[in-house]
């Protein structure tokens, strides 16, 4: 269907003719001294019976009169505002700069989990995809390209220092699993040395990691309190996957800071 017989639906479920719609747009134009904002009785049926479109005024004047979001009339014609961020990303620019997230249509939801499994437990490293109970749906475009349902993501327990200070512990981390394998290329700093997400008979580890033979050693950073450990590959552990992405705190919170000042106190 053209935008336009849409347009026209659109109008006739609200009962309105293409008169009032020019008496409505008049009272636009006049309150913005604006004549762009006019829509007449010709003009549109014009735009309901022909391959025309509009310009972005009389498209405002149309979604004010039909009661609809200036989104959705866009999207009629093809231009989808939720994109835009989708392409700043495959657009990137060379300088420094300051950004904004735009949330074009705050009601327009999006999957992302609203309850852990009663199982989960903060203080474990655990794969999301497995923590999840119920999904539902939340409004804001930030994680409209997530995919978190059919993705990999994996979280950082409040106890798993392996990786601490590069990964803290709470942290969320993003995993490919087609890079299951251990690569041994040589890295030049710590960044650059591949982190995996492996899983293990009795939960799951975030760790760099060697292969050899049938030997799969999890190591630590070296800053780290815990110590190397070593399994059977494919026994005792299985690697998930190569992660790519992290999101996590640079700050503990004061709550946590105290809780672990007090975890060392009673350990003196």
């Amino acid at each position: 269907m053209r935008p336009g017989e849409q347009l026209k639906e659109v109008r006739a479920r609200l009962g309105i003719t293409t008169r009032e719609v020019e008496e409505h747009s008049r009272k636009i134009a006049d309150a913005e001294s604006n004549e762009e904002f006019y829509i007449s009785n010709a003009w549109l049926t014009q735009i309901e019976n022909k391959l025309s479109v509009p310009s972005i005024y009389k498209l405002y004047s149309l979604c004010i009169v039909y009661r609809t979001k200036f989104a959705d009339l866009l999207r009629l014609f093809g231009v989808d505002l939720e994109k835009i961020s989708k392409y700043q990303l495959v657009t990137p620019l060379r300088q420094t700069h300051l950004t904004t997230l735009e949330v074009y249509d705050k009601d327009r939801a999006v999957t992302f989990p609203v309850r852990f499994d009663r199982g989960f437990s903060p203080e474990k490293t655990n794969l999301l995809s497995r923590m999840v109970e119920i999904w539902g749906e939340v409004p804001i475009s930030l994680i409209q390209h997530l995919d978190i349902r059919r993705g990999q993501y994996g979280y950082i327990g409040l106890q798993d220092y392996t990786l601490h200070p590069l990964l803290r512990p709470g942290s969320f981390v993003q995993i490919d699993a087609r890079l299951n394998r251990v690569q041994t290329f040589a890295w030049r700093t710590e960044f650059d040395r591949p982190i995996y997400f492996i899983e293990l008979r009795d939960g799951y580890a975030c760790s760099w990691c060697e292969l050899r033979g049938s030997q799969l050693t999890l190591i630590p950073h070296p800053l780290s309190p815990c110590s190397t450990r070593q399994f059977l590959y494919s026994t005792e552990a299985e690697i998930v996957g190569q992660v790519t992405a992290v999101a996590m705190r640079l700050v503990d919170s004061p709550d946590r800071l105290t809780d672990e000042a007090a975890k060392l106190t009673k350990r003196s």
